[in-house]
């Protein structure tokens, strides 16, 4: 950690190392929270999320008040992502993925249904209120769907064009619809779950054989078991990284490097299950898997700018406010039902505004409040990570893209 004056105010430079201790600090200091209030336990609103935006309220009253101000070195953020889906990835067995089955063509045909109504619910309200086109489809499914990285991408193109405020719109939009992922996905979750008495599938046609596939050996792990647990997760990532990069440059666009993590995982695990190369350990796996995400998502957070939503104007504030209470609406009312009514349908919904509004992230960290809170859904953990990091781009980006031909005068595509 660093100290100096910048502008009259006190820059507090937090180096890699600190910035994950910090990350890791608020993550407990949310957990203890979490535990002494009934009403997030009650509504299942992560931990990582009630740390993360404590600080976030630091940083605020810093910036207001030109006293301080924080600088992070978030340079382990995208790793603990990729660990994630990695780990993902490893507890994906060839007969849990036919569990998906028409599932999951479902959910995903739902997914890119909801990119669509985004962009639609963008361009109205551009028309009725006079917001320029760009920057309401920036509010849309750009930074809902596609979250930070596509809102930063498709802002810059703007920008390009000749729409200034087209990264700092995207970046706010973006912000804003992931706050609002991670708050609204376990109490609509929940509120699913009570009104309709529902419970997890126990039965043996799903989780019992899924438990079978992915259940420990029951005997202590040596050591070396746990250093090859260790090794493979970091290989899959290395590894999925770099096809991750050769797909960005085949395609010319940004391929999501946890993407590529995330499916050599899958091979290397039912690889595994035919040659055994090493001991495969599930909870290990699951474990580290559960501390990479929180640790992401309490990173990511508390180093985002709340005052970057005050450069919001108010048009714009208003198509993101829609896009929210649109895609409440839908998850209550029609997804539920078309996923099956059913206790995997309300947790998937609780996935759904994850990704639907922030990140894919964001909906695994919805779920496991929600499984938490009433029991496991292999369903959803399985299906839900596999549409939003990946599935969902085939239906947005190529119907975005059309959309910003259309409205867009000047746009070539990227």
């Amino acid at each position: 950690m660093s100290f100096e004056t910048v502008n009259g105010a006190l820059q507090i430079s937090f180096s890699m190392v600190a910035t994950a201790a910090l990350a890791a600090v608020l993550l407990l200091i949310g957990f203890w929270i979490k535990g002494k209030s009934g009403v997030l336990t009650k509504y299942c609103i992560p931990a990582p999320v009630i740390g993360g935006f404590l600080f976030m309220f630091i940083t605020f009253a810093g910036h207001q008040s030109g006293a301080f101000a924080f600088k992070f070195t978030t340079t382990l953020q995208s790793p603990f992502m990729d660990a994630f889906f990695t780990t993902v990835g490893l507890g994906a067995s060839i007969a849990l993925l036919r569990k998906g089955g028409l599932l999951l063509i479902i959910y995903w045909l739902c997914a890119a249904a909801v990119s669509i109504i985004q962009n639609f619910i963008s361009v109205g309200l551009a028309s009725v209120t006079g917001l320029e086109y760009p920057y309401a489809l920036l509010a849309g499914a750009i930074s809902m769907i596609g979250g930070h990285g596509a809102a930063g991408a498709y802002g810059k193109t703007f920008v390009e064009m000749g729409y200034p405020a087209g990264v700092t719109v995207g970046a706010a939009a973006a912000t804003f619809g992931l706050i609002f992922a991670v708050l609204v996905g376990g109490p609509v979750a929940r509120l699913l779950i009570e009104r309709n008495h529902l419970t997890p599938d126990t039965s043996e046609t799903l989780d019992t054989t899924v438990e079978e596939i992915n259940a420990g050996s029951r005997e202590k792990l040596s050591p070396l078991d746990v250093i090859k647990n260790v090794a493979a997760i970091l290989v899959c990532m290395a590894v999925g990284t770099q096809i991750s990069g050769w797909i960005s440059t085949l395609i010319g666009m940004g391929f999501p490097t946890y993407v590529g993590a995330m499916f050599v995982a899958m091979i290397v695990r039912n690889l595994n299950e035919k040659f055994h190369w090493y001991h495969f350990s599930f909870p290990l796996v699951d474990g580290i898997g559960d501390v990479m995400l929180n640790l992401y998502l309490s990173m990511a957070l508390m180093s985002l700018n709340l005052y970057q939503l005050l450069d919001l104007v108010g048009p714009v504030l208003l198509v993101v406010a829609a896009q929210v209470v649109a895609l409440i609406i839908l998850c209550y009312f029609i997804i539920f039902r078309i996923l099956g009514s059913n206790y995997d349908a309300a947790v998937m919904c609780a996935g759904m505004l994850g990704h639907g509004l922030g990140a894919t992230p964001s909906a695994i960290v919805n779920m496991t409040a929600v499984k938490d809170r009433y029991g496991m859904s292999r369903k959803a953990f399985m299906i839900v990570p596999i549409v939003g990091a990946f599935l969902v781009d085939i239906i947005y980006q190529p119907q975005t893209i059309a959309f910003i031909k259309y409205f867009v005068s000047g746009f070539t595509g990227q």
